[in-house]
């Protein structure tokens, strides 16, 4: 029996022949150079199938239970016997092509912030949306005194409001999403960011500023209606998002994300949004390299052919070598070209007439794929069908207006909010109020447009005054009110015709 064991274990294995796999084009989308890609590409498409089976592991409907009746997210190691498949309809190669377009990860998208084309891209669109400023007006019939409003303006200004707003933004862009929190004076604040956010909690001198943290340093949690009841409104929101340690609740956070994936992508974007970095660095790469190979295609435009014996060359191939590096050396315009009697030669120029539209085609893609105008991003005239940018312009508009209703607003809402109830209300001795934001227009105007516009206000002005629907002590504080009119100055009373007579009292 030993000696059966003994040839068992000793006996060679049976060697199978090794099946070549079948190679396969790997993508005709990709920039990559041929020499840097993997030598054998199907092992890449199943490094990348198996990638894509690990972030997208279930059907959308899956739900499950255990004996004990609580509910499992999912995406749970408990389902993950389902595996994920293209359909009848997705060719293999294309679904691996998108499949490729996945989350890069937020260190990646650091690394590619620092490209200046890129920075471009996120810094841009956050300067624009908030350089003009906003107006604060007061919506829930409280009468507050305008001394109160200007006081909230200058504390926006202590408190670094404005760079807040455009950080906030751009990192947004950069990650994907961004979290503000907002840091407060509180005798326990483990407890107090445990729970839901409370306005009537804030006292008097606790609130200290805004506070921004890169989401490399957040960890998501979820609480078990968040991770396994899809019909909750908060299903795959997280309930708290932990930071150095303490938990914070997500009603003290004001949360940007530049847009939404589906909740089965969502624990691989670690619940944020799609990062612009993920959306154009293929294009900046293409735009970059087809910007690079301009001036070295400037360079060898003109491409020499000599007619020669290539026997004869190869078999003195030292002295051929040494007649090509001094025919090289006299090729350009300030040496002399010298070729044997029986030699002939030809001459071949490139044409450079329409490397500026390719060069710009690939920018303009780029712009494109950042929702901002070609024009604008790398300052050049509008080219091509109608091409005044007007319509570039009025479209970006609508986006940057988009960026201020549901990016910025609530940051300065809630801003105010605190603000109000811990400084602004007990200094006044006044009982708390809620605010509203008004954006400024966001095209500057010029002086003439100015006055115009001040001229037709004026006008408004007094034919309201003529028919009664206001008196001359609304239009005064109109303009007073108005930073634009250059009457901001004025005593808000009026004085009346006897004390003007009046020489003493004048």
């Amino acid at each position: 029996m030993k000696t059966i064991i003994e040839r068992w274990f000793k006996r060679k294995e049976i060697e199978q022949p090794v099946q070549q796999p079948l190679k396969e084009k790997w993508g005709v989308f990709s920039t990559d150079d041929m020499d840097s890609r993997l030598s054998d590409e199907t092992e890449k498409a199943i490094a990348m199938a198996r990638a894509l089976k690990k972030s997208i592991q279930v059907e959308p409907t899956l739900y499950a239970e255990d004996s004990s009746g609580v509910g499992h997210a999912m995406d749970a190691a408990i389902s993950a016997n389902h595996s994920f498949q293209w359909g009848s309809v997705v060719q293999s190669t294309q679904g691996m092509w998108y499949a490729s377009q996945g989350f890069i990860g937020y260190q990646t998208c650091a690394i590619m912030s620092q490209h200046w084309l890129i920075s471009k891209c996120c810094l841009m669109p956050a300067e624009d949306a908030a350089r003009n400023g906003y107006k604060i007006t007061v919506n829930d019939g409280t009468e507050v005194d305008p001394e109160v409003l200007d006081e909230i303006r200058k504390a926006d200004e202590r408190f670094k409001l404005n760079y807040n707003l455009v950080q906030f933004l751009q990192m947004g862009r950069v990650y994907g999403i961004r979290i503000a929190f907002f840091e407060m004076n509180v005798p326990n604040p483990d407890e107090y960011y445990y729970k839901p956010f409370n306005p009537d909690g804030v006292r008097p001198g606790s609130y200290r500023g805004i506070s921004q943290v890169d989401p490399y340093w957040l960890t998501p949690e979820l609480d078990a209606e968040a991770a396994s009841n899809p019909a909750s409104r908060f299903f795959y929101e997280p309930t708290w998002w932990r930071v150095n340690g303490r938990r914070i609740h997500r009603t003290h956070l004001i949360i940007y994300r530049t847009e939404e994936v589906p909740d089965i992508l969502k624990p691989t974007y670690i619940f944020g949004g799609v990062p612009i970095p993920q959306k154009i660095y293929e294009r900046v790469y293409a735009a970059e390299r087809t910007a690079n190979e301009a001036p070295m295609l400037a360079m060898t435009k003109r491409l020499d052919v000599m007619k020669l014996d290539l026997a004869a060359s190869a078999a003195k191939e030292g002295g051929f070598r040494r007649r090509m590096e001094k025919f090289v050396q006299n090729r350009d315009n300030y040496g002399v070209k010298t070729i044997g009697m029986t030699d002939e030669m030809q001459q071949f120029d490139t044409s450079l007439a329409d490397l500026d539209d390719v060069i710009m085609t690939q920018y303009q893609l780029v712009a494109a794929a950042c929702n901002v105008p070609a024009v604008k991003l790398i300052a050049t005239t509008p080219k091509g069908f109608n091409a005044t940018g007007e319509f570039e312009e009025a479209s970006y508009h609508e986006f940057l207006e988009s960026l201020q209703a549901h990016g910025l607003s609530p940051l300065v809402e809630r801003h105010h909010l605190l603000l109000i109830r811990s400084e602004i209300a007990p200094r006044y001795g006044i009982k708390p109020f809620d605010t509203s934001i008004v954006w400024n227009p966001l095209d500057a105007m010029t002086a003439k447009e100015l006055a115009e516009l001040n001229k037709l206000e004026a006008e408004t002005g007094q034919i309201l005054m003529a028919s009664g629907a206001i008196d001359g002590q609304d239009e005064r504080m109109r303009i007073i009110n108005n930073p634009e009119s250059g009457y901001t100055g004025l005593d808000d009373e009026i004085l009346s015709d006897e004390i003007l007579s009046d020489p003493i009292d004048e």
